[in-house]
């Protein structure tokens, strides 16, 4: 029953069972479970309740419970028909949100979604609603309004697994011209399905991601004012079932019903051999639905995946029109990465100099020539961020002694959890979080004297350079040097 439990999880059951047998409860209830959870993840516990939570929820778990003998705690305590739920609401939860594994996030929604049960009320009283974790979890399901229906298997109509709403990771900076294309392609009434053609690098994803905001923003023509995007996802082989092919056919059906635009990302993933092993072959089921214009797709291309795609395939030809999507030129890279150095600093607790930012464009242009512009000159900064915090997060040694004794408190915990040990292991657990407070203690002072962001400088580009290609710094130097000139 556990096999998609994570070992947090399923520690968080184990202690359920503890709590249950000490109040002589003959079941597991989500009450059991919410203290289970409250003990092992207190990362999560921090991000949610209030300080004086814990002692909250058990004053409102013991007005509901009712006083009998502790019983012991290895007996085999079943799960009540409310915890049942709870975990089955769990599942859900990990499989809308295309999780492989069911981790203590998803217990903590199962547990607000049995909204009558003893567990939701008492969270409820700390001002925990399922609407606050879904959005501090960052697992809101983004669908537009317009496209809801009332399924409670998927909230936008479409099977789970299948189809899911694309997300813009990087605000576009330029492209304009490729963006009105594909909406000139998608208006069409022939061959109304665009593919962008570019090499890596170049953006392509992220011009597809430029058109679900202007979708969400209203600023597209009215055909497509009530337009959702969704990315067709696909498992791995051995996960592909008859069922999950009638899923995906269904998905189909009502995408072509609501106007739901498909994303393909790369045009010859549906028509790769892998697919064309199984009951039905993927490529006919979306083939049908694009050559009789039930749905509308968008894709992207390399031009060797292209060419070899339409010579394989030449339904594809006839129904997508290619948009060639040229690199970026070195100017429109400097914009693009000024543009975007914010997303980097935040994640990097670090400050570009804008002669880092030259660098990486000038950089990436005369010595990385396997990668495109913007695409190059963005992992330059990325990676040049990364160095920079590593440099950064060097922690004292008396840190780390803490975290030594932390993993050997948490395998002694995890030991007697395994050999039904509660008692020995609710002592463990309670070192572990008086471990954990001293650890946050000692970090918290380490910030307050360690700077809040270090400046990544021209240098830290150029030896990133340097390394990646197996260069000397000073020949990176060099090369760089000469691009640069047009930049300043």
């Amino acid at each position: 029953m556990f096999e998609r439990f994570t070992e947090k999880a399923r520690r968080v059951i184990f202690f359920g069972r503890y709590e249950a047998s000490q109040v002589g409860s003959p079941y597991i209830e989500t009450e059991h479970l919410l203290l289970g959870l409250l003990r092992e993840d207190i990362a999560l516990n921090r991000r949610f309740l209030p300080p004086d939570a814990l002692e909250k929820i058990r004053l409102e778990i013991e007005k509901n419970t009712l006083g009998r003998e502790k019983t012991s705690t290895s007996a085999d305590l079943p799960l009540s028909n409310e915890s049942k739920r709870v975990l089955g609401y769990a599942s859900e939860e990990a499989d809308q949100l295309h999780h492989k594994h069911i981790g203590t996030e998803h217990l903590l929604l199962g547990l607000l979604r049995e909204e009558k049960a003893v567990a939701a009320r008492a969270l409820q009283t700390c001002g925990v609603s399922l609407e606050k974790v879904r959005e501090g979890l960052g697992l809101t399901p983004h669908f537009s309004p317009a496209r809801e229906t009332t399924s409670p298997s998927s909230p936008s109509g479409l099977p789970r697994a299948n189809l899911i709403p694309l997300e813009p990771l990087f605000p576009l900076i330029g492209r304009e011209n490729e963006l009105e294309r594909i909406l000139h392609i998608l208006g069409c009434y022939n061959a109304k399905n665009p593919v962008l053609v570019g090499e890596l690098g170049v953006g392509k994803h992220t011009i597809v991601g430029g058109l679900a905001k202007r979708i969400d923003d209203g600023t597209v023509p009215s055909f497509l004012s009530e337009a959702t995007i969704v990315e067709l996802d696909l498992p791995p082989w051995g996960a592909i079932t008859g069922t999950w092919f009638d899923n995906f056919r269904s998905g189909l059906t009502n995408a072509a019903e609501q106007g739901i635009n498909v994303f393909v990302d790369d045009l010859h993933t549906p028509a790769e051999n892998l697919f064309g092993r199984g009951p039905v072959h993927l490529q006919e089921i979306l083939k049908r639905a694009v050559v009789s214009g039930q749905i509308q797709c968008i894709s992207v291309a390399t031009p060797a995946g292209y060419a070899k795609s339409i010579a394989d395939h030449g339904w594809l030809e006839a129904c997508f029109q290619p948009i060639q999507v040229a690199p970026s030129t070195e100017v429109e890279t400097l914009q693009v990465l000024r543009g975007i150095k914010h997303i980097y600093e935040e994640f990097h607790a670090a400050r570009y100099t804008d002669d880092a930012l030259t660098n990486a464009v000038a950089g990436a242009a005369a010595c990385i020539p396997a990668r495109s512009l913007p695409g190059s000159a963005v992992d330059v900064m990325d990676e040049a961020g990364s160095v920079v915090r590593l440099r950064n997060s060097k922690m004292p040694p008396d840190t780390l002694e803490l975290r030594k004794h932390l993993r050997f408190i948490a395998k002694r915990k995890n030991a007697a959890i395994e050999n039904h040990e509660f008692e020995k292991a609710r002592f463990y657990a309670d070192e572990e979080r008086k471990e954990r407070t001293t650890l946050d203690a000692t970090l918290n002072e380490y910030r307050k004297i360690s700077p809040v962001a270090q400046d990544i400088s021209a240098d830290d580009v150029i030896e990133v350079i340097a390394r990646s290609i197996n260069s000397s710094v000073e020949e990176v130097r060099k090369a760089t040097a000469r691009k640069s000139g047009g930049l300043n």
